[in-house]
């Protein structure tokens, strides 16, 4: 009796795995870009981040979202079928904003586990001032 209470719970506990493994699955080639330093007058920095759909449905981005005002972005609009390639893109503008920056972009779509979380950093030296 008891072999076959473990044997229903273990089949039951393996359909459950195997249901999360379905639908769509965005896997990040890279999830951290450093700029490294560079000087204020480089003007806007950009990186794009890529990402493969390696689910088995179609994969949505739903909405893009930056930290902060100094960094805009752009993705990949079209939904993704399982293999395709898409991408999110920041560029950090540097004006007056002296120093190390972290900042966060916070990605949205129809997967199971719906946000995820890409990040870009660095260090602006600053511009000399005029004298």
């Amino acid at each position: 009796m008891k072999s076959i209470l473990l044997f229903v719970f273990a089949s039951v506990l393996s359909l459950g795995l195997f249901a999360q493994q379905s639908g769509p699955t965005i896997s990040w080639t890279k999830t951290v870009h450093d700029f490294g330093i560079f000087e204020e007058e480089a003007g806007l920095q950009t990186y794009k981040f890529e990402f493969v759909n390696t689910g088995n449905e179609p994969l949505y981005i739903t909405n893009v979202r930056a930290s902060c005002g100094c960094t805009a972005t752009d993705y990949s609009k079209e939904p993704l079928k399982p293999g395709e390639k898409g991408f999110v893109s920041a560029s950090y503008n540097p004006a007056g904003r002296p120093g190390k920056f972290n900042k966060s972009i916070t990605v949205t779509t129809n997967e199971f586990q719906p946000t995820s979380v890409i990040r870009i950093t660095g260090e602006v030296i600053p511009k000399k001032p005029n004298n």
